[in-house]
């Protein structure tokens, strides 16, 4: 991914789908530590999030000791 000024360090988002990835950029989430402040139900919201990629960020986020914030 290439840096620029609306996001200027690289993701760290496990692969996952365009869509996915695409969701989260577009709501503004670059990097894995943004997610911890937003609950899955928020994720799931967005339009190109799916289940699968939710787990698949769910298990990054627990690699790293982290979870989504709580509902």
């Amino acid at each position: 991914m290439k840096k620029s000024a609306d996001h200027p360090q690289e993701s760290d988002f496990p692969k996952t789908s365009a869509p996915a990835l695409s969701a989260l950029n577009s709501a503004g989430y670059y990097r894995l530590e943004q997610l911890t402040q937003v609950t899955e139900r928020e994720s799931l919201a967005l339009h190109g999030m799916g289940p699968k990629a939710l787990r698949i960020l769910r298990e990054a986020l627990h690699e790293k000791g982290w979870t989504f914030a709580d509902e």
